[in-house]
């Protein structure tokens, strides 16, 4: 008889809060940077030029920030403590920001420096922090730790609409110092979370798992990684293009900061109820059935004749993406168990921010206001996740009869 594989539910809670505290100074960023670079004498045209450049950066970084990890832990037994580190030295960066804007023009260069220095430094909360679970939870435990670790992105996608009004007007340096002291508390928390995982054996549980396991089956990399580009392309069109404008067609304005949380919630909600899913049939089979049950949840969106309907289908649509997400780092995970987890989670960070450099780079092109480009907009997501999900179908069935690879 096999014995149930232990989770250590708090870490995966430390992992979330990580998260949830990183994307919340990510959305503070970008409700105050137009104003901070009107303060150091940067016009309009150049805030999305800041942010292409933030996403180059987490393009390159997030990479380069896996392999580190993968370096780390194989040179000197432990992650946790350079994280800190690195974050700290993120949190320092991104403190400095308001105060440096409110320098004025005399203090551009210095604040665009400090702007790059927080980027690079941010990645260290991307990829490192998977790769923990990846080098030492047991496969069975993957899905369910990596789903609360999102659980935190979640919550943040949701409070994003209403901190974007309820911060208006009020001084930044108070928003950068909060958020910047909860992350640096939150992130300390990694070097607990990872002696906790080492001294639970949570590896040696992991080489135990037996030959019919899902999870162990490794997929191919290229059409995977191929599948991650469409499908952050899909979300970012859909999240950031799209729904606004679909709720306007039945709402106002001023109701979008209680009508965009709906697709963060069915996101949080259905990724943790399918972690099961995933942990018993392997990440690629989930991930194609969610882009495709994605696929038709985002059309919905495009022809719901009312406004409850098109909730329901952005509820559905949150969580395909939740799922999504949940499936494609645990499949990485599993791409690159042993020794190469950092590798193929920084790259599958760096394929979603390609996404979403995409995403600034079409509005700042203007493409979306195009007569003959906009109206492709609404269906772009879908046939993107479709395309993906069936790609990801495709790969499933050929793995169906292969033969289990295991961690050394």
């Amino acid at each position: 008889m096999t014995l149930p594989t232990p989770i250590p539910h708090k870490v995966g809670i430390t992992l979330a809060l990580i998260q949830l505290f990183f994307t919340l100074t990510w959305t503070v960023y970008v409700i105050f940077l137009p104003q901070l670079a009107a303060q150091v004498g940067l016009g309009k045209e150049m805030v999305l030029v800041i942010l292409m450049l933030d996403q180059l950066i987490f393009l390159l970084a997030d990479t380069a920030m896996g392999v580190m990890a993968d370096k780390s832990v194989r040179v000197f037994g432990r992650l946790g403590r350079w994280v800190v580190l690195v974050t700290l030295v993120s949190c320092v960066a991104f403190l400095l920001l308001p105060l440096l804007a409110a320098k004025g023009p005399v203090a551009q260069w210095l604040f665009l420096a400090f702007t790059v220095v927080w980027s690079v430094t941010s990645s260290a909360l991307r990829a490192p922090p998977l790769v923990l679970l990846g080098k030492y939870a047991a496969l069975p435990a993957i899905p369910w730790l990596a789903s609360l670790s999102f659980f935190g992105l979640g919550v943040a996608g949701a409070l994003a609409p209403y901190l974007t009004v309820s911060l208006r007007g009020i001084d930044p340096r108070w928003p950068f110092a909060l958020s910047s002291l909860s992350l640096a508390l939150a992130t300390a928390g990694i070097v607990w979370a990872e002696r906790t995982l080492k001294q639970g054996g949570q590896a040696q549980a992991g080489a135990a798992a037996t030959s019919h396991d899902a999870l162990a089956f490794k997929p191919p990399l290229a059409p995977f990684l191929a599948a991650m580009a469409l499908l952050g392309l899909g979300f970012q069109v859909h999240s950031s293009l799209n729904s606004a404008p679909q709720y306007l067609r039945f709402a106002k304005p001023a109701d979008l900061e209680f009508l965009l949380p709906v697709f963060w919630i069915g996101f949080s909600l259905l990724m943790l109820a399918a972690s099961r899913l995933t942990a018993r049939y392997g990440g690629v089979l989930v991930m194609g059935v969610a882009g495709c049950v994605g696929a038709v949840a985002t059309w919905l969106t495009t022809v719901a004749g009312s406004l409850n309907f098109l909730m329901a289908a952005q509820f559905v649509a949150g969580g395909a993406w939740g799922i999504l997400m949940m499936s494609a780092f645990t499949g990485a995970l599993v791409i690159g168990r042993t020794g190469r987890e950092g590798l193929v989670t920084g790259t599958m960070f760096s394929l979603l921010a390609l996404a979403a450099f995409a995403r600034i780079a079409l509005v700042a092109a203007e493409l979306n206001k195009d007569a003959q480009f906009a109206p492709l907009l609404p269906w772009l997501p879908s046939v993107a996740w479709a395309a993906a999900g069936l790609l990801l179908l495709g790969m499933a069935w050929l793995l169906r009869g292969s033969r289990s690879l295991r961690p050394a």
